[in-house]
């Protein structure tokens, strides 16, 4: 089951993560929050990091 979270104005958020290559070759794993399921979805949230909503209602991950 997807990790799923409600902001203050009601709207539910799945958060996702991706691996990307950055410029110098090392790989990265990115966690986002959208709207809708797509591939990569979460069933929790990463170990170390708490949900946080920034001043306009979106969720953001923060390191605990």
């Amino acid at each position: 089951m997807a990790f799923t979270y409600t902001n203050s104005k009601g709207n539910k958020y799945y958060l996702h993560s991706r691996q990307t290559t950055l410029k110098n070759g090392t790989k990265q794993t990115i966690y986002f929050f959208a709207k809708e399921e797509k591939d990569g979805v979460q069933n929790s949230v990463p170990a170390g990091y708490e949900v946080a909503e920034s001043k306009n209602g979106l969720p953001v991950l923060k390191k605990r």
